[in-house]
């Protein structure tokens, strides 16, 4: 606890009593849904956490102050403000000198939950390498994160609109674990499978829990990748998904849109294209993440 960094009382509780917690972003809330769906999504992501007994962490900056338990006032505000930041970890000492509000990235949520000795963390998808990324050393700041920071990220595999084949490289590059939850192919978001093979496969979250544990015992930094894939039945369709992606692809770079604007305009292009339909599978496959997170925290 310090002037830029503070744990709710609920959560500090509760990792007192060594109950099981779940780390949540907050620029699903800030960037992810246009506003109610976005409030809407994170109170659901809260309530399915609680029904599987876990406490819910969701995080973000609150004034400059980097906050594991957003209060329900917070949420509000966050999903009906516009302008807030992306806050990545190389935001927020800038954040935190400005007592300016930041909605939390991957990276930013891992370091924050590590801090607060929250282990495991649900999201969406996590960032990778983007499309010709060999090229424009366009990387996100997620996996050099995974690379270091000690939390399991459950997630629905990388966005559909990254090189999924670079990022699984770059994951392999720097040692981080990626287990397969229930299958042998690792999942692009809004489609179950990418294509790619996951390295390892468990079946059940105290399988995942007793990896996790056993990474940890064995003394090696840095988190392990749950893909979790998104429920067949409410999957985009992988073909008319893959044309979408490469037509918004196209029309970021007429527009020269770069670096952490690319992620939000490809998915505001898809959303277009999907008639909504890329949102409601947004909104799942969080529910499923934050489902299977929060075994992972019980079994733990």
């Amino acid at each position: 606890m310090s002037d830029v960094f503070r744990v709710s009382p609920e959560v500090r509780h509760a990792l007192d009593a060594r109950r099981p917690v779940v780390a949540l972003e907050s620029t699903i809330i800030t960037h992810g849904f246009p506003y109610p769906a976005n409030l809407e999504c994170a109170l659901e992501a809260e309530r399915v956490a609680r029904e599987e007994g876990a406490v819910p962490a969701t995080i973000g900056v609150v004034e400059g102050v980097l906050t594991v338990g957003l209060e329900r006032a917070d949420l509000e505000r966050f999903a009906s403000s516009t302008g807030i930041a992306k806050a990545s970890r190389r935001d927020l000492p800038v954040l935190a000198a400005r007592g300016a509000d930041g909605g939390t990235t991957v990276a930013a949520t891992m370091f924050a939950a590590a801090r607060a000795g929250i282990r495991v963390f649900a999201t969406g998808g996590i960032g990778g390498v983007h499309r010709q990324g060999e090229r424009t050393l366009d990387i996100s700041a997620d996996l050099e994160e995974l690379s270091r920071t000690d939390v399991a990220v459950v997630c629905a595999g990388a966005k559909s609109v990254l090189d999924i084949g670079l990022t699984l490289e770059y994951l392999e590059t720097a040692g981080v674990p990626v287990v397969g939850y229930r299958t042998d192919d690792f999942p692009a978001f809004y489609v179950p499978s990418s294509g790619f093979p996951v390295p390892h496969r468990a079946e059940t979250p105290g399988e995942i829990a007793h990896i996790v544990d056993a990474k940890s015992n064995l003394g090696l930094a840095g988190g392990v990748v749950v893909a979790n894939p998104i429920a067949e039945q409410h999957a985009l369709d992988p073909v008319e998904t893959e044309a979408i992606i490469t037509a918004a692809l196209a029309r970021a770079a007429e527009n020269h849109i770069t670096g952490k604007d690319v992620t939000p305009f490809l998915l505001a292009q898809i959303h277009e294209a999907t008639g909504g339909a890329s949102e409601e599978a947004n909104r799942q496959l969080v529910y499923s993440n934050v489902r299977l997170a929060a075994k992972i925290a019980a079994a733990l």
